[in-house]
């Protein structure tokens, strides 16, 4: 059997209650726990919207999970908003229990759920978290896989030849591409084509040929 894609965000796709700061925040925060990193990190509540609030989870809560889970699981929010409206005072829930669906399917080992309800400092529960994880599935209707743009980028960079170093630029601008709403309708390999593209021109003056 083909396995069932997972649909893009297409450009200007957020529901109403969601603007593209309050998504780039969610996203932020997920690409914070997904590591290892040290405590206050990133987006402070001074950078917070007023009607949205993101909790930080201490640093002994901080996941070590592989890049494909990170880009897999800010696919499905994505997919998700696409497909309808969010509550605002629970997109941080979603995002975790979008992590939670990424990690079923990328991770050898996967975090228990009490560690992912840390990860919001009590703000939802591990019944909530299920639940989320339910709606998730019900709302993209299995259509989980999604060749991520990491995989994109590791099969570009062998065939241009490019450096470690340019590779790990083209990795951070790649990275940074999460934050952006409008990048989540670009194609996978478009956006790693682009990000190693910057990243030779950066780095060797000129572009890659790609």
């Amino acid at each position: 059997a083909q396995p069932q894609v997972c649909r893009a965000l297409p450009r200007r796709a957020l529901p109403r209650t969601v603007t593209p700061e309050m998504r780039a925040l969610v996203v932020d925060w997920l690409i914070q726990v997904h590591v290892r990193i040290r405590a206050g990190a990133g987006a402070g509540p001074e950078s917070q919207p007023r009607s949205l609030v993101v909790t930080h989870a201490p640093p002994q809560e901080y996941l070590g999970l592989a890049g494909d889970t990170l880009y897999l699981a800010v696919h499905l929010l994505d997919s998700y908003l696409r497909a309808g409206r969010v509550r605002l005072h629970r997109l941080q829930l979603l995002g975790v229990a979008c992590l939670f669906v990424a990690c079923k399917m990328e991770e050898c080992v996967l975090p228990e759920c009490a560690s992912l309800c840390l990860l919001g400092a009590g703000s939802f529960s591990r019944a909530e978290l299920l639940r989320a994880e339910r709606r998730i599935l019900s709302r993209l209707d299995f259509r989980l896989h999604h060749p991520g743009p990491l995989l994109c980028l590791g099969l570009l960079a062998a065939l241009a030849g490019s450096s470690p170093q340019v590779t790990l630029f083209a990795t951070y601008f790649l990275e940074l591409s999460l934050l952006e709403a409008e990048a989540a309708g670009w194609e996978p390999g478009r956006r790693a084509a682009a990000a190693l593209s910057l990243a030779h021109r950066l780095l060797d003056g000129a572009g890659s040929g790609l």
